[in-house]
């Protein structure tokens, strides 16, 4: 199954549209401001809260811990490395591998792929496509390829 992410461009805060494989829309994102870290909430399109991304503050590396249903799912956690960026998700037991900067990456269980992101280029704002192996996947799938976005766009973000 396919999810397009589309990131609203004029907007005070972290923004995103969700739609599924036929431009249906079916999720909305929106992150807080004036907070300390980051945090996002994942909502249907009935305004139901279905997940909820935040930072962990007190982290040397960034960490962001996903919350589905009131528990926690997973982490993100970006690892120590001099090269490459790595990241690990505790939790369900996935990696991950691939270009972080090109948002073009694969998330797998072992050997058995999870998900893949891929970024569409020439397009207004920041348009990503998820596609996801197992349905019983997607919010999750969703929630580690928007903490891995937050990750990244705060590492590139302008001083």
């Amino acid at each position: 199954m396919k999810l397009y992410i589309k990131q609203k461009v004029f907007s005070w805060r972290d923004r995103f549209s969700v739609c599924d494989g036929r431009s249906e829309p079916c999720y909305t994102v929106e992150g807080e401001i004036f907070t300390w870290g980051r945090k996002l909430h994942i909502r249907d399109m009935a305004e139901r809260e279905l997940a909820f991304i935040q930072q962990k503050l007190m982290s040397w590396l960034p960490r962001y811990q996903i919350f589905i249903d009131g528990t926690m799912a997973a982490e993100v956690v970006r690892e120590l490395s001099f090269f490459r960026p790595r990241y690990a998700i505790p939790g369900p037991g996935w990696s991950v591998t691939g270009d972080f900067w090109e948002h073009d990456y694969d998330v797998v269980h072992g050997t058995v792929p999870v998900f893949t992101v891929r970024k569409e280029w020439l397009t207004w704002g920041d348009c990503y496509t998820l596609d996801i192996f197992d349905p019983k996947n997607e919010l999750l799938s969703l929630s580690v390829a928007l903490a891995i976005d937050a990750v990244t766009s705060r590492e590139t973000a302008p001083a």
